[in-house]
């Protein structure tokens, strides 16, 4: 039973110096939107990269972006149900703007993002950081089923998702070589879904506690040789490299770790056309790709020890414990507000 006035929530504000713990009032909700009270929050690396100076974002705001919750209230005009236990979209599109229109939600012309606005605009609940969080108009939602642990579904709202949207960028996958270049929690997930299509996946990481780990989700140590399909988590310019050298003719680069600056990368054209190789990228993912994610998890889940991924949540107001990197042989901390 939550111990706070029915009007106000707690909320960890990220404040550019560190997390702020607050009371905080519950908005009156307009259409379409919808109240969730979170059940548990895992900490994304992209939050990591914000408390330690490395990814600029809105300040103050309320971080975290990957939960799941159970929805209490709802405005007029939804169609979410109070009680469900969901999951929901990083982004919120309008739906209406010509990238909406073309099948693009997540690089809507007016985009809004789940744990990326400022704490003082007119979404200050937006962040999964806290006790409840209002979903608006334009935030898809998934609803979690019973066989589904909490945390096991929460890193479907980012990592899962956008995994799903990188493997159908690459397209088929049976039986097909695949290097995956990282194996935090999106490599790691690919790892575990390109296994699962039946492909023999490869993975480069140069940390070695997720390399063991790689190899309990049906991946194995990259042999050097060429492959069909390689995915790139790592955002390093030298990884990518490697990868798209790796292309065996008519093969695919899909590209979801550069998301911020880095060096050029040379790409010789005649190459490109002659090998017939596909270079593409993934930011963020579309709504088909959460409900994807909540399904493949649910599939696989007595399959990969998904669970034993995450360290055992703690209280809001031990929030700075959980934004720090997670231990040996774990991929995410979390929070249960």
């Amino acid at each position: 039973m939550d111990q706070i006035p029915p009007r106000m929530t707690t909320a960890a504000v990220w404040t550019g110096s560190g997390v702020d713990v607050r009371n905080v009032p519950i908005p009156e909700l307009d259409a379409g939107e919808v109240l969730v009270r979170v059940r548990l929050a895992t900490v994304c690396g992209s939050d990591l990269h914000t408390v330690m100076g490395r990814r600029s974002a809105a300040c103050p705001s309320v971080l975290g972006h990957e939960a799941v919750g159970d929805i209490v209230a709802t405005g007029p005009d939804t169609g979410a149900e109070v009680g469900q236990r969901v999951i929901w979209s990083v982004t919120v599109a309008c739906g209406e703007c010509p990238r909406c229109r073309s099948g693009l939600t997540a690089k809507c012309l007016s985009v809004r993002k789940v744990g990326h606005e400022p704490f003082d605009g007119d979404w200050p609940l937006s962040g999964s950081y806290a006790a409840h969080v209002v979903l608006p108009r334009g935030t898809t939602i998934a609803v979690v089923p019973d066989t589904l642990p909490d945390a096991v579904a929460a890193p479907a709202a980012c990592a899962t998702a956008t995994v799903m949207a990188t493997l159908e960028a690459a397209g088929e996958l049976t039986g097909r070589r695949v290097l995956i270049g990282g194996a935090g929690m999106l490599g790691l997930t690919a790892v575990a879904a390109c296994a699962t299509a039946g492909a023999d996946v490869q993975v480069v990481d140069r940390n070695a506690d997720r390399m063991e780990l790689a190899t309990r989700f049906g991946g194995r140590t990259s042999d050097g040789g060429p492959v069909d399909v390689a995915i790139d988590y790592t955002g390093s310019c030298a990884a990518v490299a490697d990868a798209l050298g790796r292309l065996d003719i008519g093969g695919t680069l899909v590209l979801a770790g550069s998301v911020t600056p880095g060096p050029s990368l040379a790409v010789d054209p005649e190459t490109v056309v002659r090998r017939w190789l596909t270079i593409t990228g993934v930011h963020n993912y579309e709504p088909r790709h959460l409900h994807r994610a909540v399904k493949f998890l649910d599939e696989t889940r007595e399959h990969y020890p998904w669970e034993a991924l995450v360290v055992p949540p703690v209280e809001l107001k031990q929030i700075a414990s959980a934004l720090n990197p997670p231990p040996p042989g774990k991929l995410r901390t979390a929070i249960c507000p």
